[in-house]
């Protein structure tokens, strides 16, 4: 039933497919009955891939379980053999497949098919996505690299960049953006895998100085046995956000042997920085934000949110497991509860109860926060077709913050519109029969809302003498946290949002502004 309902992340057999999809010359043969070529659909519409996956199923149906399924595996694989001519094949089964037991890695051994055949056992009832992909970049990695010998000399600047993947999240436009802030600093870029990348290049692993992951999720396996086996320095820095950029060039400089670069030396390489300080942004310091996606999304969007843009974490989570020791760690920096769950009901009940202001999730929380009527922007996969954009939209580097920025504070800024909107509705601008304030009034599309049975207390107070005017004086209505709380309202609409708690106050007789009265008051005109 959840599966019907939503899930965060597909069988493990869906992170093998991203690890094929991803790469050149390498052929899935998927052990699998009829119907479960759904996972085609991820590929070619969500993320709009122009080409079907390298995948072949071998679609058995109810009735060839009478006879030998095993014969049909080995048919399979060797028409993909004849049909696609790949450098390496990796054979496996999906969850219902699994049942039948089959063996595809001894099936595709008895066959002689003259290339690399790379068996994965993937549990599906155990593991999932992530895990899926991980271990099957590990095992591929290790298939072509095991017997490489390391150099002799090796470049000190060179580099490899490991984890991108096919399915995740704005990763194209990420490699792109790394490798030429990379190349900015004098790093050469040897192979980046899986994505894009052939068994051949694989094999051409040890031939760098060191390794940058990129994707924790997917890589850390692979970059872990990499460093076991040829003694490759490992960067783990994930560069999301101003700061962990700087962090992650630091880490780089000091792996690639170059010294560190003088402080400031990166002042003005992004518009973050002073956008997150300028009128326009200042006025949203302090919003409340929950957080939740792939751990290390969610760990960096947090990092960014309280450190860059100065709003405050109230929720705190991943669908990962294997990472709840990172979001526990960074949810104890923020002082919120970690949430660890693959359930979306139980993470819009925390939604519910934190009563955010700002949703940063995958494509589930934004339904969520759509529901509720709150601001959100996806931070991770799973996202939907939205989320894989045409336009150059990375998350990393000086320009990805650059992005986040931009996808962060806007639905802020459109729901603070949204809200005035409401607030002012019966002012003789903003009502809902008013014509557009640059357009030339008509009568027909201008008539004046102004109530008429609340009369504006000063006026008022003035008629009926200086008693009356010192009674409703505006330094004498107004208590220190009423008036530091209307501090909060943009300027340009501040001296409207007194007038109009000043009016409200008069008509029901409170004679000193509260902070409670302020909030009445805009309820009251909102509605």
């Amino acid at each position: 039933m959840k599966l019907a309902m939503w899930t965060y992340e597909g069988p493990p057999h869906v992170g093998a497919m991203r690890i094929a999809a991803s790469m050149t010359g390498l052929h899935y043969v998927l052990h699998a009955p009829q119907g479960d070529t759904y996972a085609d659909l991820l590929f070619t519409m969500i993320e709009r891939r122009p080409s079907r996956p390298p995948v072949t199923y071998t679609t058995f149906q109810a009735r060839d379980l009478s006879a030998s399924t095993a014969d049909i595996f080995r048919s399979a694989c060797r028409e993909a053999v004849e049909r696609f001519a790949p450098q390496a094949l990796i054979v496996g089964a999906s969850c219902t497949g699994e049942l039948l037991q089959d063996d595809p890695g001894g099936l595709a051994r008895t066959l002689d098919l003259g290339l690399p055949v790379i068996p994965l056992d993937l549990p599906s009832y155990q593991r999932k996505e992530h895990w899926g992909a991980a271990e099957t970049f590990y095992q591929v990695v290790r298939a072509f690299a095991a017997n490489r010998e390391r150099p002799g000399t090796i470049d000190p600047v060179s580099c490899n960049i490991l984890g991108p993947t096919a399915l995740g999240f704005r990763v194209r436009d990420d490699v792109t953006e790394i490798r030429r802030l990379l190349e900015s600093e004098g790093i050469d870029v040897r192979v980046v895998a899986p994505l894009g990348a052939s068994p051949a290049d694989l094999a051409r692993l040890p031939d760098a100085a060191f390794n940058i992951v990129l994707s924790p999720e997917i890589a850390t396996p692979a970059a872990q046995w990499l460093k076991r086996s040829h003694g490759m320095p490992i960067v783990s820095t994930v560069p999301i956000g101003i700061g962990a950029t700087r962090d992650f060039l630091a880490e780089v400089r000091a792996a690639a042997g170059l010294p560190p670069r003088p402080p400031g030396a990166e002042a003005g390489r992004d518009r973050l920085t002073w956008y997150a300080r300028s009128v326009d942004s200042t006025y949203l310091t302090r919003k409340r934000v929950f957080i939740f996606g792939e751990a290390t999304h969610a760990v960096a969007a947090a990092r960014i949110a309280t450190e860059e843009l100065g709003f405050t974490v109230c929720g705190l989570g991943t669908y990962m497991r294997e990472f709840a020791r990172e979001i526990r760690e960074a949810a104890a920096l923020y002082g919120v509860e970690p949430l660890i769950t693959d359930d979306h009901l139980e993470v819009e009940d925390a939604i519910m109860a934190a009563r955010p202001e700002l949703v940063l999730g995958t494509q589930m929380e934004r339904h969520v926060a759509k529901r509720l009527r709150l601001p959100c922007a996806v931070i991770s996969s799973p996202a939907h077709v939205q989320d894989f954009p045409a336009r150059y939209a990375p998350q990393m580097g000086y320009e990805g913050a650059n992005v986040i920025f931009d996808s962060w504070v806007h639905p802020l800024m459109m729901g603070l519109e949204e809200h005035l909107l409401q607030m002012f509705r019966s002012d003789f601008e903003f009502n809902d029969h008013a014509a557009a304030s640059h357009l030339h009034p008509h009568p027909q599309f201008a008539p004046d809302p102004r109530p008429k049975a609340v009369p504006d207390p000063i006026t008022a107070a003035r008629a009926d003498g200086a008693d009356s005017v010192a009674a409703v004086d505006i330094g004498t209505l107004w208590t220190s946290d009423a008036e530091r709380e209307l501090k909060k309202v943009p300027f340009f609409v501040r001296g409207k949002a007194r007038r109009n708690t000043e009016t409200f106050a008069a008509s029901r007789g409170i004679r000193s502004i509260t902070v409670e009265t302020l909030y009445d008051a805009k309820a009251h005109f909102a509605r």
